[in-house]
């Protein structure tokens, strides 16, 4: 099979380029540099891909885009933030609908798309979030830039992920040094749910809907959600050390800015993988303590 991924050098797209490779797959990376065999030049804001090898490919796997929590939300950060994700999608999207066999394409997206639901549980059939909040409105206009590829009756497939714990990167590794130290704990009153999903299930979840070719959009994350606190906790037992050393919301207010705190520390979505589950998926990682310890070697 042949895939053709962006966002290579991510946390997933590392993962899932490795994963294709041990099974025999052929992956074509786009990167805005080629210099090495495997890889495709394409830049995004120029409006530059090379059709033939969308044309090649039995499914692309769009991840890239700026990083949500790398820099502070100044009106700057927040254009790089949707331009790097609605742009990038159309132009894959308008690549893949000049294809004469289009092939299918995994979008990127993430439960952002739900916004803040305080205690309701919500699958793929529920409703985005409220249109004030910054990733309702990048989420939905990332997955509506995919439509010219519906249009052309590609299949669509959106990845709605929740918080991807890995050994390194990504959201655990930003933890690890404070908890390590003792001086983690809850985030605000702790109470929000915390829809989390190991590496592992997210490689293995997109692979199912390439093999499976599934359309629609999949909430890749753990049927064992947890709050926040809880989260907290069993990091401190795997870690070995108290989590004691809450952050109030008027700290991480003042460390992130109040938008970005609240849409991405203080925020509580109880979410449910129910299409995954339903097509036959079965998650790896569903109890945390054991996926933490797996994770973290512990």
């Amino acid at each position: 099979m042949n895939v053709v991924v962006t966002g290579a050098s991510g946390l997933i797209g590392t993962a899932l380029c490795d994963d294709l490779r041990h099974r025999g797959d052929t992956v074509i990376r786009l990167k805005r540099s080629e210099d090495a065999p495997g890889e495709s030049l394409w830049h995004p804001t120029e409006g530059m891909i090379d059709d033939a090898v969308i044309e090649a490919a039995d499914a692309v796997v769009h991840l890239a885009g700026a990083g949500i929590g790398d820099k502070r939300w100044s009106a700057e950060r927040r254009a790089a933030i949707r331009r790097s994700r609605v742009d990038s999608t159309r132009l894959i999207a308008s690549s893949i609908c000049r294809a004469k066999n289009p092939p299918l394409l995994v979008s990127g997206s993430a439960v952002g798309f739900y916004g803040d639901r305080g205690d309701e549980t919500h699958s793929e059939s529920s409703p985005p979030g409220g249109d004030h909040e910054f990733l309702v409105q990048v989420t939905t206009e990332w997955e509506n830039a995919t439509a010219m590829a519906q249009e052309c009756d590609a299949p669509v497939a959106h990845l709605r992920t929740g918080i991807v714990m890995a050994d390194s990167g990504g959201a655990l590794g930003k933890m690890l040094p404070p908890f390590r130290f003792g001086l983690g704990g809850k985030l605000g009153q702790g109470t929000q749910w915390f829809p989390w999903v190991s590496i592992r299930d997210e490689v293995r979840a997109i692979l199912f809907i390439i093999e499976n070719r599934l359309t629609g959009p999949f909430n890749v994350v753990s049927p064992g959600i947890v709050r926040q606190m809880e989260f907290a906790k069993t990091l401190g037992k795997v870690l070995r050390r108290p989590a004691v050393i809450p952050l109030p919301r008027f700290a991480g207010r003042v460390l992130l800015g109040r938008d970005m705190a609240d849409s991405l520390l203080f925020i509580s979505q109880r979410i449910e993988p129910a299409r995954l589950s339903e097509a036959g998926f079965v998650f790896h990682d569903e109890e945390l303590e054991t996926a933490l310890r797996d994770i973290l070697n512990r």
